[in-house]
């Protein structure tokens, strides 16, 4: 892993390491083609256990993504289901399943932590590493077990999504309930790159001159892009304040 890519090998996997990996979906129109990131924590043996978005789960952010996120459950047809996790397309919640219906034909990355700011920074997507630091396997693994029994409460693409799982998972730290978004580097970088569409689309509609458009587009692009990254960094879990310690049942 690195500052290019965070891809590994399925023999470099390790118990209560957070994964991840990008999945080819389509519209609901079929029109159009995108990728959407799911992920878990790896348990061993080939285990995943993830929180993933269920068919019929409304996503309701009043934005673009209402329209292009569907169900991030493996898929199988119905007369052919997996032989080690039989038939998940209709499953809700936090639930296990082998590694091959994870991936679902993706590739499989790590998620990073305890990175500088620098390397945060340096990663231009988001959803790829945080500042926080991971506890031990044990408790990472403990807890996405607690979640399997227990559940995770409900899905939501902004505010209680499968990375605000894994990340709750390995660093026993959530989001305070109150606040509008999650804590998920996915979210975070939506956000802040809506923005910048939309500040460029005014620039744009602002400008009637060619080489006017230019010169300001690139400055605002450029500042732009700085507003993306510093949003990006405010919202990891790594140094917002907003966030508490997760205390399961049992640890009362």
């Amino acid at each position: 892993m690195g500052m290019l890519t965070n891809k590994i090998k399925r023999e470099d996997l390790k118990r209560g390491d957070h994964i991840y990996s990008y999945r080819r979906a389509y519209t609901y129109s079929h029109h159009a083609r995108f990728y959407f990131v799911t992920t878990g924590i790896y348990v061993d043996a080939g285990n995943v256990i993830h929180f993933p978005r269920g068919e019929g789960q409304e996503i309701g952010t009043g934005t673009a993504l209402d329209n292009i996120i569907g169900s991030s459950l493996p898929q199988h047809p119905l007369d052919n289901p997996c032989p080690i996790c039989g038939d998940e397309s209709r499953r809700d919640g936090v639930i296990s399943s082998c590694i091959d219906c994870f991936l679902s034909g993706g590739d499989l990355y790590r998620y990073e932590y305890g990175v500088t700011r620098t390397f945060f920074l340096a990663k231009v997507c988001g959803g790829t590493c945080t500042l926080a630091s991971s506890e031990s396997p044990e408790q990472v693994i403990h807890r996405a077990m607690y979640f399997l029994r227990k559940g995770f409460g409900d899905y939501d693409v902004i505010k209680n999504n499968c990375e605000d799982f894994a990340l709750c998972c390995k660093t026993g730290l959530r989001v305070i309930p109150t606040v509008s978004m999650g804590q998920s580097g996915q979210a975070a970088s939506f956000q802040a790159a809506a923005g910048i569409v939309i500040s460029s689309s005014l620039v744009f509609l602002a400008r009637s001159s060619p080489l006017g458009f230019l010169a300001t587009n690139v400055t605002g692009l450029a500042g732009g892009y700085g507003k993306y990254c510093v949003n990006r960094l405010a919202n990891d879990i790594g140094v917002r304040r907003d966030v508490m310690r997760v205390v399961l049942e049992e640890e009362t």
